[in-house]
């Protein structure tokens, strides 16, 4: 740890206390094993089976944090990463490790290739009203 001069430590913020790297979160990883790169608006769920989370020794503070908000409600990954206040990247990783553990589930957006042609939902629209 380096001194800015004043006998300051650059690795603690006055207000915030010792401030915690992103990498050392995620122990250096930027991506989780077996996950596909998150959408900011992909849906993470809580597992049902999940109640046990707080008690499991292997996931952080941050692991238990994401159960816990998606318990009530499902938050999407940019959700998440504001009520954390982590990077983007960070909150992609630890979801990772939490579907890799069962702990979550996360409900991806369609792909704009497989939502029905807009025609096709104008002409759905138009007979109904023809009803």
């Amino acid at each position: 740890m380096s001194s800015d001069g004043q006998g300051r430590s650059h690795w603690f913020d006055d207000e915030a206390g010792p401030v915690v790297r992103p990498y050392a979160m995620t122990r250096g990883r930027t991506t989780s094993t077996g996950q596909h790169r998150l959408d900011l608006i992909a849906v993470v769920v809580t597992e049902p089976q999940a109640d046990d989370a707080e008690g499991d020794h292997t996931l952080s503070p941050e692991h238990v944090d994401i159960v816990d908000l998606c318990r009530d409600t499902p938050q999407s990954v940019a959700e998440l990463a504001a009520e954390l206040n982590l990077p983007i990247g960070v909150v992609r990783v630890l979801v990772g490790d939490l579907v890799a553990g069962e702990f979550v589930h996360v409900n991806r957006p369609v792909p704009p290739a497989e939502l029905p042609d807009e025609s096709i939902l104008r002409d759905v629209i138009d007979g109904l009203r023809a009803l």
